[in-house]
């Protein structure tokens, strides 16, 4: 079995380090050979022949892959989001897509509640100063115990950090649809509703139709003057010229972004760059534990193929006739 990894040298370090030889005991391993993130031309150039395409989140599942890319079996994600993969196109062709596993809860959830304090203590405002030479001024924080929060969404990520802020002593309001499970001691109620309330809001939402724009003019109308606004999960869950005004007039207190609208989902640099923002480019996930379990989940589902069983965390197996007809072979 041929494998074709999308991540450009830094990612492949960074995600690979660890679990690279080991697929490489198992498959034969084709790296990609450029400095940047494949176009779906490139992918289709370079990964021709090739059985299966382990893919960073960068890379694009295309329609025009999976029509074009005659012997592809198997789309491997090495990340849970799976957004930007044509999952239609691939089961119309037969090709199997996946997912990896979800090791990135921990990860993600200390990065907002991260840049909530830095938020909330003005941490990179001071240091900032210090490495221009500047004395910097004693800015006032907000201490975080006693202060209410607002989750939308009570996924995986919501309920780990609605848990982990309450043990600070915050109260915790959460919205959601159909939640799962609610952690002790977190009120549910409307969205409107909980952030009207809340002195900061975390939109942990997952990025549908529904959830595009979810933060907007009208429903920053709803913060309470001052509030602080921190987004880990998806860029486009804010309308971020509603954001960028809602900063310029002082009724939204703070941003701190780990993703949004720029490429690879990072923050846009315009917003990013503005006084009152803590961004990151998108390290939500970025973490030795995280990186090299998601790494690993690749080779997992490779090892599974290669034993002639449906790898684990698969999204169409019923249609995956390329695959069967691989084992056939």
């Amino acid at each position: 079995m041929r494998v074709f990894l999308t991540h450009n040298p830094e990612d492949l370090d960074a995600y690979y380090g660890r679990a690279l030889p080991e697929l490489r005991e198992i498959a034969e391993v084709v790296v990609n050979p450029t400095d940047h993130d494949l176009t779906t031309d490139e992918l289709l150039e370079l990964a021709a022949g090739c059985d299966v395409i382990a893919a960073h989140r960068a890379t694009p599942g295309e329609r025009a892959l999976f029509e074009r890319h005659e012997s592809l079996v198997a789309f491997l994600r090495c990340a849970v989001d799976i957004s930007t993969i044509d999952v239609d196109a691939a089961s119309s062709a037969g090709v199997l897509v996946a997912r990896a596993d979800t090791s990135y809860v921990a990860s993600t959830a200390e990065l907002a509640l991260g840049l909530y304090l830095d938020l909330s203590r003005r941490i990179s405002d001071s240091t900032h100063d210090y490495r221009l030479g500047t004395e910097p001024a004693q800015r006032p924080g907000r201490q975080v115990a006693g202060q209410t929060a607002a989750i939308i969404g009570l996924g995986l990520i919501g309920r780990h950090l609605a848990s982990t802020l309450r043990a600070m002593g915050l109260r915790v309001l959460a919205a959601d649809p159909a939640p799962v499970e609610v952690p002790d001691g977190v009120e549910l109620g409307a969205v409107d509703q909980i952030v009207a309330a809340a002195d900061v809001v975390f939109p942990l939402a997952a990025s549908t139709p529904e959830t595009h724009h979810l933060i907007d003019a009208a429903l920053l109308g709803r913060f309470q003057p001052g509030a602080l606004l921190v987004n880990v999960s998806r860029g486009e869950l804010l309308d971020e010229s509603a954001v960028a005004d809602a900063l310029d007039d002082g009724h939204l207190g703070g941003l701190a972004m780990d993703v949004g609208m720029a490429p690879d989902q990072r923050p846009s640099a315009e917003l990013a760059s503005r006084p009152g923002v803590v961004a990151t480019p998108h390290l939500g996930g970025l973490t030795p534990e995280n990186a090299d379990a998601q790494a690993r989940s690749s080779v997992e589902q490779v090892a599974a193929m290669l034993a002639g069983d449906m790898p684990p965390r698969s999204v169409n197996p019923e249609q995956a006739d390329r695959l069967r007809a691989w084992w056939a072979r």
